[in-house]
């Protein structure tokens, strides 16, 4: 086994034998890999706060391509603190981790990692969880396979749209919709700019709470629809946020 330094967060873990973990670690160079974490449930082990769920860090590891690495120890680049101590961000940060998992899982593309990443500082920093969620999940769905169409009609090509429809997987237009709900333009105009922007270089979300649910809700059904992917967290989110409304 080499040594390596990567940059990676813990997506989730399991304990193993009395005081070690196995981590699973999302990282940028090698994708989803196994971690054991030997001794760190131990109280005075050097490596339990960095063997933490959630955890962002460059990780310094005996790298095992083929079965499990071992940790050597990490330097945390970002504790996310904002969304450490909030129950509801929390949430969404269990949710994204979970997401991101599957769809790497899908595509095994690279870029699945900084979007990821990009989207949990931006939560951290304190932008709308709701929308960021939401942003990530819209440029998912290429990954997955099942984007929606945005350039027109999905039906004909018309590029006058009339609303959006869950289930035929994109815009409609007047002539082509059969039952769909009628959304704002608005709404519309937002699923767009959610799916073009760089979350990255977002600084300011300033959208109206009736938008961002329509939003939310479409791509709840979108999901539902398409994708055939189950996460555990979803239904829990999907509580709380009902709840906070």
């Amino acid at each position: 086994m080499k040594v390596v330094s990567v940059e990676g967060f813990i997506l989730g873990s399991i304990n193993y034998k009395e005081n070690s973990k196995i981590l699973n670690i999302f990282t940028k160079e090698y994708g989803i890999i196994g971690v054991i974490s030997k001794g760190c449930k131990s109280p005075k082990s050097k490596i339990k706060s960095v063997s933490e769920n959630f955890t962002y860090a460059v990780f310094h590891l005996y790298y095992n391509e083929k079965g499990l690495s071992t940790l050597i120890n990490a330097d945390v680049i970002n504790y996310f603190l904002n969304i450490r101590k909030d129950i509801f961000k929390i949430s969404f940060l269990t949710y994204l981790s979970e997401l991101s998992k599957e769809v790497y899982k899908e595509s095994s593309n690279k870029e699945v990692y900084d979007l990821f990443i990009s989207a949990v500082l931006k939560i951290n920093d304190g932008l709308n969880p709701i929308v960021i969620t939401n942003i990530l999940e819209l440029k998912y769905l290429y990954f997955l396979g099942v984007g929606i169409n945005l350039d027109g009609c999905v039906v004909c090509g018309k590029k006058s749209i009339l609303t959006f429809s869950e289930y035929k997987g994109g815009y409609v237009c007047s002539k082509c919709r059969t039952n769909e709900k009628i959304y704002d333009q608005k709404v519309l105009k937002m699923l767009k700019m959610y799916y073009f922007v760089d979350i990255s270089k977002i600084c300011v979300l300033d959208i109206k709470d009736n938008i961002i649910k329509e939003v939310d809700n479409i791509l709840n059904i979108y999901y539902d629809h398409f994708t055939g992917i189950y996460i555990k967290s979803k239904k829990f989110l999907n509580a709380l946020k009902q709840n906070v409304e």
